[in-house]
């Protein structure tokens, strides 16, 4: 009965110590993703910014079209590249979540058999 309860005991410590390390990287990983929108955030805003300067001094219609089409073009791939970095990080924070827990599933595996 002892040796049952110092099991139960190791597997609660081991849960906890888990759910510290998963806890752990996740904010490492969201702190990344953090920094990448702000950053994306102020470039956005700095481009954009940037536009409407050339706007204002564009001398005919076709000029400003010519500006705001190729500011559409590159705010666009400025998002795709965006989107893609923020799915990665987004992946790596499942993966590294993950990690504490595949080796107790591993044991807990090994153990049923």
């Amino acid at each position: 009965m002892f040796n049952q309860f110092e099991d139960f005991q190791k597997l609660g410590k081991d849960n906890v110590d888990a759910a510290v390390k998963s806890f752990g990287t996740a904010t490492k990983t969201v702190q990344a993703l953090a920094t990448e929108t702000a950053d994306y955030s102020k470039k956005a805003f700095e481009h954009s910014s940037a536009v409407v300067e050339k706007l204002v001094g564009a001398k005919s219609l076709d000029k400003a079209i010519e500006i705001q089409t190729a500011y559409v073009k590159e705010a666009y791939e400025g998002y795709v590249a965006y989107a893609s970095k923020v799915g990665e990080l987004v992946t790596v924070i499942a993966k590294d979540a993950a990690k504490p827990y595949e080796s107790m599933l591993a044991k807990a595996t090994s153990a049923a058999k």
